[in-house]
């Protein structure tokens, strides 16, 4: 138990891979996905209280939920915890990085409660960790990629909300082949040749409610990335690039090219310390 206020991060989440191979009765689609964070995110602060109460600030607060329906109140409940709990939204909300899952997780694995993370939705239990992970199930099945290497990179996000149940409707094909199991990569060229050959098979539906993201995929290309490519289920997107400088000059130039993204440069965590 708490008796002070605690800062907490919420890392980006970033799918660098998103294979659709199944849905079961229920509906719940069936995922295999290799996903990995950096150290940008959300903040949090939270605090004993009498009663459950939060706030809202940063650049991306406006129309998030105050209430029961912010995942962060649902998570602090789950948790046993009556909190004062200030957040800062850092990161697009409905944008395929996160965003209210890390900040859920960060509360579920403050005090620790990590087992019902599921119960939040699939990318809870994915973001309790912020090292590389394979998620496969609904979200429920995790393993560690320790050999994933560190990765700079942009993201960017061209100012759409895309809400997830619609990107799954809208995909036509949901019997897709898994990942395979995953090689003991030998340097990071052999993990980006890998990388290269996989694919998120939720990025042409989503290309298709927001013809735009194809916009954003071709700004991370023309800048230089040697891939690009849709995290989650959008509509931010990542470009990878050979070093942390060369990630700093994309994010600027894309910045300066189109001044209503959002658009950061940052660099991933390894999947062990080097």
């Amino acid at each position: 138990m708490i008796r002070m206020a605690i800062e907490l991060a919420a890392p980006v989440k970033i799918n660098l891979t998103l294979h659709v191979t199944g849905r079961r009765p229920d509906g719940y689609h069936l995922l295999d996905s290799l996903v990995v964070f950096a150290s940008l995110g959300d903040r949090l602060w939270v605090e004993p209280a009498e009663e459950m109460a939060l706030q809202l600030s940063g650049p991306f607060s406006r129309g998030v939920p105050a209430d029961g329906r912010n995942l962060v109140w649902r998570a602090a409940e789950l948790a046993g915890q009556v909190l004062r709990i200030r957040l800062e939204k850092n990161l697009p909300h409905g944008a395929g990085i996160g965003g209210g899952s890390a900040d859920a997780a960060a509360i579920l694995r403050a005090f620790d409660a990590p087992q019902r993370a599921i119960e939040l939705g699939a990318d809870v239990p994915v973001c309790l960790s912020s090292r590389p992970q394979r998620m496969q199930g609904i979200g429920d099945r995790l393993s560690r990629a320790e050999t994933v290497p560190a990765l700079p990179l942009v993201l960017a996000n061209p100012g759409v909300s895309l809400p997830t149940p619609a990107v799954f409707k809208a995909l036509s094909e949901p019997e897709n082949n898994d990942m395979g199991e995953l090689p003991a990569w030998p340097d990071r060229d052999g993990f980006l040749d890998w990388l290269g050959a996989q694919r998120n098979d939720l990025e042409r539906p989503a290309r298709g409610l927001a013809p735009v993201i194809g916009d954003v995929l071709a700004a991370l290309s023309g800048a230089g990335a040697g891939l690009a490519r849709m995290s989650g289920s959008g509509a931010s997107c990542f470009g990878l690039f050979p070093s942390e400088a060369a990630a700093e000059a994309a994010a600027d130039r894309i910045s300066r090219a189109h001044p209503g993204w959002w658009v950061r440069s940052a660099v991933t965590i390894p999947g062990a310390d080097l």
